[in-house]
C-alpha cells in the first residue's frame, strides 16, 4: 500500500522572518515551518533567538541582529544567499513601541521607534530584492495605531502609518518582477509585550476586550494564518492591501 504524501503550500520555499524569537514573528515562523518552508529568523537576543529556533523545527536558522543596523542585515541576506540563493517569502515584522507623551518625545526615543519600525523596514525589504523570486510576497507588519491617534504613542503610530504607504509604493514599484507587498496590522494580540504592558496595569485588559467588537485579545495563531495567507498562491490577486486582524477594532 502506497501512503500519498500532502504537498504543503510552503514545501522548500525560503520564508525570512524578522523579529521571529517571539509574539507574532515566533508563531509565524512555527507556522510556515510546519508548511514545509525553510525558515530564516531574527532577533537581537541570542539566548532567545536559539530557543526559539528550537521551538520553529525543520531546519529552521537564526540570525543574531538588529534590522536597524544594515550591517545585520547584510550578514543575513548573504547567509541564505549562500544556503539558497533565493527568497520566496519576506515578513518583516520586526520592530519596537515605546509610549511616550508629545512633551515628553527626545531625539533618542524618535530614532529607536524610526529605526526599528521603518528604518530597519525599508532596508529589510532593499536587502531582499536581490534574492527575492518572481511570484514572491512580502508581508509587512502594520498595526491598528497607524489608523488611530492612541494617546502617547505618536512616533508609534506614525511609524506605523508610514508602513502602509511603503506598501502602496513597492506594490506599483514591483509589479513588473511579479512581487506581491501586503500589511497585516494586528490589534490587541497576546504576545509578550502585552503581558508585560497588562502587568502594569491589569485593569486595561478588560478595558482592551470591551473596544473590540469580538470581545476579546488575538492570539498570535490567528495573526500568522492571516500572514501565510498573504504569503500563499490564495492571495495571488491580492496586493498594496492593509488587513486587520484586530477583531473589528476598526471596522466596526
Amino acid at each position: 500500500m502506497h501512503t500519498i504524501r500532502t504537498m504543503k503550500r510552503f514545501e522548500d520555499k525560503v520564508v525570512v522572518v524578522t523579529g521571529g524569537s517571539d509574539g507574532i514573528g515566533l508563531a509565524t515562523a512555527k507556522a510556515f515551518a510546519a508548511e514545509g518552508a525553510k525558515v530564516y529568523v531574527t532577533g537581537r537576543r541570542q539566548t532567545r533567538l536559539d530557543a526559539a529556533v528550537a521551538e520553529i523545527g525543520n531546519g529552521a536558522v537564526g540570525v543574531q541582529g538588529d534590522v536597524a543596523n544594515l550591517a545585520d542585515l547584510d550578514r543575513l541576506f548573504q547567509q541564505i544567499g549562500r544556503d539558497h540563493g533565493r527568497v520566496d517569502v519576506v515578513f518583516a515584522n520586526a520592530g519596537i513601541s515605546e509610549s511616550f507623551a508629545i512633551d515628553a518625545i527626545d531625539e533618542a526615543h524618535f530614532d529607536r521607534v524610526f529605526g526599528a519600525n521603518v528604518k530597519g523596514m525599508v532596508f529589510t525589504v532593499q536587502k531582499a530584492l536581490p534574492l527575492l523570486v518572481s511570484g514572491g510576497a512580502v508581508i509587512l507588519a502594520g498595526s491598528g495605531s497607524g489608523s488611530k491617534g492612541f494617546p502617547g504613542l505618536s512616533v508609534y503610530n506614525a511609524t506605523k502609518a508610514a508602513i502602509r504607504s511603503l506598501a502602496r509604493t513597492w506594490t506599483t514599484e514591483l509589479k513588473s518582477r511579479g512581487i506581491r507587498v501586503n500589511v497585516v496590522s494586528p490589534g490587541v494580540i497576546d504576545t509578550p509585550a502585552i503581558h508585560t504592558f497588562l502587568r502594569n496595569a491589569p485593569e486595561m485588559e478588560s478595558v482592551l476586550k470591551q473596544m473590540t467588537p469580538l470581545g476579546r485579545i488575538g492570539d498570535p495563531d490567528e495573526v500568522a494564518k492571516t500572514v501565510l495567507f498573504l504569503a500563499s498562491n490564495e492571495s495571488s490577486f491580492v496586493a498594496g492591501v492593509e488587513l486587520f486582524v484586530d477583531g473589528g477594532v476598526l471596522a466596526v
